[in-house]
């Protein structure tokens, strides 16, 4: 199969994906994005008010100023800790610009395997029992598998970076790099929607490589719309947990199709 025409499959298969998740009772999933959202909103808070007040503790102690009065004043620490406000935030976002997606992948890897074996059951009608081992399985190779995914994007990214900074050359790989980037990290994010399947079929992770990489236009094109949802600021993170949902159910829509090759 070409990759234009995989590509295609990839993009065309969350119109699908729609259809199935709000005509066979599935739009329920997009629960767990909410209690996602909850959870880092919370531990972020959680996590920088930490930093603040450690960062306000060490600021004031190790230079003295707590002694005098102005300094050590409320109006200095709350200026203080304004301004490191802002410093994490913009420092938060980055970071999740670019691990975000890995961080939903691995979260939500069990709600993620669940969905994907419904849609496999309501596609080709196979009964799946429940089986815990099964299930864990399933949550533990998603997680390697994201974190596999993220070290070798993370190695790409600094070789890219090692290479914009040769003489002559680096500026011709300065310019590509963003694009070429965006399209590995939408390979990445699709190979692991699209590896339940494999899982589920029983296929080892080198197996599924194999395929994928020979279907890599679908890889690519189920990753692509997730990857575009992160790029939007401030609030990317927020909504990529919902697009998770149709895009694991896009990935087994398009995996039960190259099944049936």
């Amino acid at each position: 199969m070409s990759l234009s025409k995989d590509l295609g499959i990839g993009i065309k298969t969350y119109g699908k994906a729609l259809d199935i998740i709000f005509s066979k009772g599935l739009a329920w999933f997009f629960i767990f994005p909410v209690l996602f959202n909850i959870l880092l909103l919370l531990s972020g808070l959680e996590l920088i008010d930490w930093l603040i007040n450690y960062s306000n503790q060490y600021l004031f102690s190790s230079t003295g100023l707590q002694d005098a009065s102005f300094w050590g004043s409320s109006v200095l620490k709350g200026v203080t800790s304004g301004f490191i406000w802002l410093i994490l935030k913009v420092v938060f976002y980055f970071i999740f610009a670019y691990i975000g997606g890995y961080l939903i992948l691995i979260i939500m890897s069990p709600i993620m395997a669940i969905l994907s074996e419904k849609t496999d059951k309501i596609l080709t009608g196979k009964q799946y029992p429940f089986s815990a081992e099964q299930t864990m399985r399933d949550i533990v190779r998603g997680i390697l598998l994201a974190l596999r995914n993220l070290a070798i994007e993370i190695l790409i990214i600094l070789a890219f970076f090692i290479l914009s900074m040769i003489p002559f050359i680096g500026w011709f790989f300065s310019l590509i790099s963003t694009f070429i980037l965006f399209f590995v990290s939408s390979y990445f994010y699709g190979f692991s929607f699209l590896d339940y399947s494999n899982e589920r079929n029983r296929r080892t992770i080198k197996q599924s490589v194999k395929l994928i990489k020979n279907h890599k236009g679908i890889a690519i094109g189920n990753g692509v719309i997730f990857s575009l949802v992160l790029l939007i600021p401030w609030c990317g993170t927020t909504l990529a947990g919902f697009v998770a949902i149709i895009s694991v159910v896009a990935a087994t829509i398009s995996m039960n199709e190259i099944n049936n090759e």
